[in-house]
C-alpha cells in the first residue's frame, strides 16, 4: 500500500474509513478515521512502510503496542487494535482526541505559569513511569506528544515504543527512533536504556516549557547531539528570575549525562522540581540512586493527540493560570481531601500527634491542705429517684433528637455512568463529578478530589490537605472506577501494587476480607492514602467487585483513623451494580 499521506482520504485502511490527516512525522502519518465496526472515530497512525521491512520491529511493535493497551493508566490512551494490514504496512488504531497539544500552547503562549506547568508535568510523569512499570520505554518523549484536554493531560504515541532489555538508537533499517532535540546521550551512543531516557526527555520538555526555549538550540543535528552528550544548558533560573535557585540542581540532576546520576523515576523528579519551585528544602541527605523501577502495574482509562497522536473527547482547553504560583492553578478550598498512592508508612505522625495532645497539659500543683470538714449526711432516697429520673429523661430527649436528625437527613442516589456503572445512596449534601468515561467521585469536596485523583502518582495534595486541617469531618468522599487488571481474589500485595498505580499518594493496605457491596460478593481492603510530601492522610474502606467485562473498585474514603462508620455502611449497603 503506497503512503501517500491525502491520497488515501476517503479509501478504506484495515477497515478504517479515512477521513482526514491528524498530524505527520517522519516515521508516521496520523489520520481521523471512522471504525464502521462501532460506528465510532479513530485516530489511526499509519507507519511509513519502510519500517515494515524490519521483520523485528514489526513483531515487537505489534507485540509492544498491544502491551501497551493492556496498560490502564488515566494518562495513556487507549489502543484499540495494532496490527498490519493486507500488504504488510503497520498501522495503530487509538481513541480520536480533539485537544490541544504541549508544542500549540507553547508556541501560542510563551513560557508556562508555574502552576499550570506543574499540574502536566505531574500526570506526564504518572504515565510515563506506568509504562516503565511494564518495562516499556516511549523514546520520544515531545510537546507534541502531550496533548492537553481541559485539566486532563495524555501522552501520546506509544505505538513506537521499545522494551528496556533491547538496543536503542537504530531500527534495523538504520532509522533513529526519536526526536534529536529531547534525545538522551545513551539513545544517542546508541546504549542499552531503561526510563531514565524518558526522564532526559521530559526534562528537555519542561525546560523548553518553563523558558519558551530548548536547553540545547544548534543550527544542526550534528551540533545538537554532541551538545546533549558534552554541554549544560543555561540555568533555568537565568531566563525565569522568578525561579529558586533549587530548581537549577533539580533540572540539572534530571538533565544528566549519566543515567545513573538521574532520579530513580519521573515521579519523583517532577516532585522533586514542585517542591523547588515552592521553596521547599530537599532532603540534603538524598542523593543519585539507581534506577528501580517500580514493579506495580498501572492502572486507570486513557486518551491522546498531536502530530503522532492519538485523540480525546473534546473539552475546554487547559489555558494559563492568572498569574505564577507554585502549584496547580486551582486554589486550595475549604473541603475535605482525598486521593490514593503509593505506599508507605502512615500510622507514627498520627500516634506521635496524638501522644503530643495527651502529654500537652503541664502538670499541676498539690493544693494546701484544708482542715478536715464535718461528715456529710447521707442523701435520702427521694433525691437518688429524682436524679435517675432526670438522667432517664435527658436520655430520652437525646434519642429522640438522633431519630429527628436521621430522619430529616436527605440522601440522594448515584445514577450510573460509563466511568461508574452502579448505583449508591450518598449524603445529599454531597458533590457529584463524574471524570468523563475514567471515575466517579462523590464528596463535600469533589472538585479537590476530583483533581487529586485524575493525577494518580505524584498529585498535588495542597488543596487536599488544607481541608483536612481545617474541616477534616467534611474531607470524606466515594470514589469508584472500573479497571481490568484488578482482582477480586488478589493478596493485598498483588492490590497494594495495583493501586499505587491507580490512586495519589502512598498506599498502605490491610488483609483481603470476604464481604458484600449491596447484594454482590465483594473483596474488602480496609488502608490510607499518604502524602509524603504535607503529611496528609486519608483512610479507606473498599471493596473490589468482579463483574464482566471489568472489575470494579468501590472505595469510600475519610480524614479519620477509621472510616468503618454509619455513613460507610449505607453506603456499602445501598450498592446495586449494574
Amino acid at each position: 500500500m503506497p503512503l501517500n499521506e491525502r491520497s488515501l482520504i476517503g479509501q478504506e485502511v484495515a477497515g478504517y474509513y479515512i477521513e482526514d490527516i491528524v498530524g505527520k512525522g517522519g516515521m508516521a502519518v496520523v489520520y481521523l478515521a471512522l471504525d464502521p465496526r462501532l460506528s465510532r472515530r479513530v485516530a489511526l497512525k499509519i507507519l511509513n512502510p519502510v519500517l515494515s521491512v524490519d521483520d523485528r520491529f514489526r513483531q515487537r511493535f505489534i507485540l509492544e503496542s498491544r502491551t501497551v493497551a493492556s496498560i490502564e493508566h488515566p494518562n495513556i490512551i487507549p489502543i484499540y487494535e495494532a496490527n498490519a494490514d493486507a500488504d504488510g504496512v503497520l498501522y495503530i488504531a487509538m481513541r480520536y482526541v480533539d485537544g490541544l497539544d504541549l508544542r500549540r500552547l507553547i508556541y501560542d503562549r510563551g513560557p508556562l505559569p508555574l502552576g499550570q506547568a506543574n499540574l502536566i508535568f505531574a500526570q506526564v510523569a504518572a504515565a510515563l513511569d506506568a509504562a516503565h512499570a511494564h518495562d516499556l520505554i516511549h523514546r520520544d518523549v515531545k510537546p507534541a506528544n502531550i496533548l492537553l484536554a481541559g485539566d486532563h493531560v495524555y501522552l501520546t504515541d506509544f505505538g513506537i515504543t521499545k522494551h528496556r532489555s533491547s538496543i536503542s538508537g537504530l531500527t534495523q533499517t538504520d532509522q533513529f527512533i526519536g526526536t534529536p532535540r529531547y534525545m538522551s546521550p545513551e539513545q544517542i551512543n546508541k546504549e542499552h536504556i531503561d526510563g531514565r531516557c524518558d526522564q532526559y526527555a521530559l526534562a528537555c520538555v519542561i525546560y523548553e516549557a518553563l523558558a519558551a526555549r530548548l536547553p540545547f538550540q544548534r543550527e544542526n543535528d550534528i551540533a545538537l547531539l554532541w551538545a546533549h552528550l558534552a554541554e549544560q544548558p543555561v540555568p533555568l533560573s537565568q531566563l525565569r528570575p522568578e525561579l529558586p535557585a533549587q530548581t537549577d540542581d533539580v533540572m540539572m540532576r534530571a538533565l544528566a549525562k549519566s543515567p545513573d546520576q538521574r532520579y530513580a523515576t519521573c515521579t519523583e523528579f517532577v516532585t522533586a522540581l514542585r517542591d523547588a519551585i515552592s521553596g521547599n528544602q530537599p532532603d540534603p541527605t538524598s542523593g543519585p540512586h539507581p534506577f528501580v523501577p517500580r514493579p506495580s502495574p498501572h492502572s486507570g482509562p486513557y486518551p491522546v493527540q498531536g502530530a503522532h497522536a492519538a485523540s480525546h473527547p473534546p473539552g475546554p482547553s487547559l489555558g494559563p493560570s492568572s498569574g505564577v504560583s507554585p502549584g496547580p492553578s486551582r486554589g486550595p478550598s475549604s473541603g475535605p481531601s482525598s486521593g490514593p498512592h503509593t505506599g508507605s508508612p502512615l500510622a507514627a505522625p498520627f500516634a506521635l500527634s496524638s501522644a503530643a495532645v495527651r502529654g500537652a497539659s503541664p502538670p499541676t500543683q498539690p493544693s494546701p491542705p484544708t482542715q478536715p470538714s464535718a461528715p456529710r449526711a447521707r442523701p435520702g432516697r427521694i433525691p437518688i429517684v429524682a436524679a435517675t429520673l432526670v438522667a432517664a429523661v435527658a436520655a430520652l430527649v437525646l434519642v429522640a433528637l438522633i431519630i429527628t436528625s436521621h430522619r430529616t437527613e436527605t440522601w440522594s442516589r448515584y445514577q450510573t455512568s460509563a466511568a461508574a456503572p452502579l448505583t449508591f445512596e450518598y449524603p445529599g449534601s454531597w458533590t457529584v463529578r463524574t471524570h468523563q468515561d475514567l471515575f466517579a467521585v462523590v464528596s463535600p469536596h469533589a472538585t479537590e478530589f476530583e483533581d487529586l485523583f485524575v493525577a494518580g502518582p505524584g498529585a498535588d495534595w495542597s488543596a487536599v490537605a488544607t481541608i483536612v486541617a481545617d474541616d477534616p469531618d467534611s474531607a470524606s468522599g466515594v470514589y469508584v472506577q472500573v479497571s481490568d487488571t484488578l482482582d477480586a481474589g488478589g493478596t493485598s500485595e498483588q492490590m497494594k501494587a495495583k493501586m499505587d498505580a491507580l490512586l495519589p499518594g502512598q498506599v498502605d493496605l490491610g488483609k483481603p476480607v470476604p464481604d458484600q457491596a449491596g447484594s454482590s460478593p465483594a473483596t474488602r481492603f480496609d488502608g490510607s492514602l499518604h502524602d509524603p510530601a504535607s503529611g496528609t492522610r486519608l483512610g479507606f474502606v473498599s471493596y473490589v467487585i468482579d463483574r464482566e467485562p471489568k472489575t470494579m473498585l468501590v472505595m469510600y474514603f475519610c480524614a479519620k483513623a477509621t472510616c468503618d462508620d454509619a455513613t460507610q455502611t449505607r453506603i456499602r449497603q445501598s450498592v446495586h451494580v449494574s
